[in-house]
């Protein structure tokens, strides 16, 4: 990234004093900071100017965010929720949205409590088109005689209204939904009820005997069913049960390819794969299907090359291994008719447009499309086969950029300040009184004066270890180790080796909101939404509310192990106001594999439209994070009996106090305004999110209002209308 700012790389700060001869100084002379406020601390260069645009390159946003994300004028970032398709006046200020959605319901806003999912089911829209326009293109350019009919995977994210807006604003283009387990099938089949009855339902998975009951049921429904077999014995149970239920299935299956791609993301595909039927598996599902009568059955032929594919060459190695193997099973006499070519299809998360990592990848959607068609048609071609229709179960590249988590970074810390502790001369007087202390502070202080780095950094670290050793063994006292410990900072900044990184505390559970940069070390950009008009004057790395080493964020896109922020005064934000930062393209899988570390539940979620109203933008639905409460019954808690509980040992106390005193009906009072207090704060603490409160408590945060905010917000053309749940 650029450099931030114009740092003061002398080896001797102004502010230090020595005696200005060369013999040994007094310990009076020692590094000792004479102002706050000298050049070396400053971080920026105040003269610079900074702008939006500059800021846009700072933190890749023209590379991950188009077209759906901008650093506006405002030094805020906007989403265009129709992507390229926006008009300037449709833009939507993220800030303004956290405003609305933060503000007291006496203030016209919601009263809702970050952290903060947005949900831009225009975009959702925009990247549903985006890719069925793509597929459109390549088919009509290229003269394939079949059509493209993808499915949403709905364990990316199987929140309610992500999978009906999936459903709806793809039904003008028959399209699915792909299923992976009893519920998925069971949510999957009833909104699919609402969609376009040429839709697929694909059903992956591990499946018993109900899961392909189900399956079979939903063909009875009139829905578009097909069963792809994963495992060989599955075709057992599917051939029972469709004579028993008296239902002709549709039948796939998934294949293990030997194309893969390396890293993480390819570990899932090839002939090791965890799902899928080898060749000669393959071979005697084909032979059963004929003697069962059942060879017409087979239509679909499934394969995974592995998530998060990187370039289009592996992409069309795949597909022309696949499309040879669907050319096989027409010979065999199967009656197929799709090719569905898994997911895949990635996303670029660090705007570097490369196919090296898993963090990027070096094609567009329409060269994506254009590979996959082009690799189908000249295979089908050769082998005078009817070109297959086109299915694909991308879901990161469908659901990744319409949701944004917004969260707070509430105060900042850094392990190195300018002045840290002010060496007292008493204290560090006995660096000079031994011999071999003299000698070692006389080392360090030469080092310093003739500018040698590497000298510096083994004399400060011997220091430091001495001093310790010293402090164990009762020798030095906190006020010598602390004045130690500043002039060895001060010689780190004298010689630029100092860390300048500072921690900045967010109110936010990385495993609840962010597993996946835990668990497989998956980066999302990580952006202020607001101040891109100032230049950042420090860098940081990110610390969770939650009681673990792990809750950090330290490696950010373009392979930084900090980011450019701003300074956060520790009361509310950076310059006196609150610093929110936002976290972008993670609305695939981080909801659905989050987790209740720390019991940290999920966040507040709100869903916003493009609106032509004043604000471009209306909120169409506001739901609470969830409560204390919330997640103590998720872990198999009682709240109610917790409160019970607490409230009884609080009237227990009480009454023993009470037995103790000889006050009056005064003393009854006070003691039964004492348990009454105590009692609505054990209520609002429940009924409460468990993260940070930024605000000072209301007293609107009791019983009765948290029941109220389980309700949802719906807006209109007229406004906001609350409907109680």
């Amino acid at each position: 990234m650029p450099a931030l700012a114009c740092v003061d790389t002398a080896f001797v700060p102004p502010g230090y004093a020595f005696s200005g001869d060369s013999s040994l100084p007094t310990a009076g002379d020692v590094f000792m900071p004479a102002s706050p406020n000298s050049a070396a601390a400053s971080v920026v260069d105040s003269s610079c100017r900074w702008s939006s645009s500059l800021s846009a390159s700072l933190y890749r946003i023209d590379g991950w965010g188009a077209p759906y994300f901008v650093a506006n004028s405002s030094g805020n970032i906007s989403v265009r929720p129709h992507g390229s398709d926006t008009m300037p006046h449709q833009d939507i200020d993220l800030l303004k949205i956290v405003k609305k959605v933060t503000d007291p319901k006496s203030s016209g806003g919601l009263g809702l409590q970050l952290p903060l999912i947005v949900r831009f089911p225009d975009v959702l829209k925009n990247r549903l088109e985006c890719l069925q326009s793509a597929f459109d293109f390549a088919i009509q350019s290229q003269g394939y005689d079949s059509h493209y009919q993808g499915v949403y995977p709905v364990k990316c994210n199987q929140d309610r209204f992500v999978v009906e807006d999936i459903v709806r604003f793809g039904s003008p283009f028959r399209f699915g939904l792909e299923a992976g387990s009893k519920p998925e099938i069971l949510l999957a089949m009833s909104c699919l009820c609402k969609g376009n009855p040429d839709a697929f339902l694909v059903c992956n998975g591990f499946k018993d005997a109900e899961y392909i009951s189900l399956a079979l049921l939903g063909r009875k429904l009139a829905l578009n069913t097909l069963i792809v077999l994963e495992q060989e014995e599955e075709l057992d149970l599917v051939i029972d049960l469709s004579q028993k239920m008296n239902v002709r299935p549709v039948i796939g299956l998934r294949a293990k390819l030997r194309t893969k791609h390396s890293g993480h993301f390819g570990s899932t595909s090839g002939e090791k794969g965890k799902f899928g039927l080898t060749t000669s598996q393959i071979v005697r599902v084909m032979r059963k299907l004929s003697q069962s009568g059942m060879l017409d059955c087979l239509q679909l032929l499934h394969f995974h090359i592995g998530s998060q594919i990187p370039s289009t060459p592996l992409l069309t190695d795949g597909v022309a291994e696949a499309a040879q193997l669907y050319c096989e099973l027409v010979r065999l006499g199967a009656n197929m008719k799709v090719i569905d070519i898994g997911g895949g299809l990635g996303i670029d998360y660090d705007g570097s447009k490369s196919g090296e990592s898993d963090l990027s990848v070096a094609y567009t959607l329409e060269e994506y499309a254009e590979a996959v068609v082009a690799s189908i048609r000249f295979v089908c071609d050769r082998r005078s086969v009817k070109h297959p229709a086109i299915c694909s179960e991308s879901g990161r590249a469908i659901v990744s950029h319409h949701s944004v988590l917004i969260f707070e970074a509430v105060s900042a810390s850094s392990n190195v300040k300018p002045m840290a502790h002010r060496a007292n001369p008493d204290d560090i007087q006995f660096l000079l009184e031994s011999e071999e202390a003299r000698a070692n502070y006389e080392d360090l202080y030469a080092a310093v004066m003739r500018g040698d780095h590497k000298s510096c950094l083994l004399y400060v670290d011997e220091l430091k270890q001495r001093c310790v050793e010293g402090f164990k063994d009762g020798v030095l006292s906190i006020e010598q180790l602390a004045s130690v410990d500043g002039l060895c900072e001060w010689v780190l900044k004298a010689i630029g080796a100092s860390d300048p990184v500072q921690t900045y505390n967010i109110n936010l559970s990385l495993f609840t909101s962010i597993p996946d940069l835990w668990g497989i070390d998956q980066l999302f950009p990580i952006v202020p939404i607001h101040k891109l008009d100032q230049r950042p004057g420090a860098r940081g790395i990110l610390s969770d509310l939650t009681c673990d080493s792990d809750g950090i964020i330290d490696k950010f896109i373009g392979g930084e192990t900090s980011l450019p922020l701003h300074e956060v005064d520790n009361n509310g934000g950076g310059g006196g106001g609150k610093y929110f930062l936002g976290m972008f393209l993670g609305g695939a899988y981080e909801e659905a594999l989050g987790g209740v570390h720390n019991l940290f539940g999920g966040p507040s979620v709100v869903r916003v439209t493009q609106s032509d109203g004043p604000h471009s933008f209306a909120v169409t639905r506001a739901v609470p994070g969830q409560s204390s409460a919330d997640v103590l019954r998720a872990m198999q808690h009682e709240p109610e009996l917790l409160f019970q509980t607490l409230k009884h040992r609080a009237e227990e106390l009480r009454h023993t106090k009470g037995g103790d005193d000889e006050g009056g009906e005064e003393e009854d009072d006070d003691d039964g305004d004492e348990f009454n207090d105590i009692a609505n704060r054990l209520d609002r603490s429940f009924h409460n999110m468990p993260y940070l409160a930024t605000e000072p408590a209301s007293p609107s945060n009791s019983l009765s209002a948290a029941i109220d905010n389980l309700g949802f917000y719906y807006c209109d053309e007229d406004g906001f209308d609350y409907l109680s749940a």
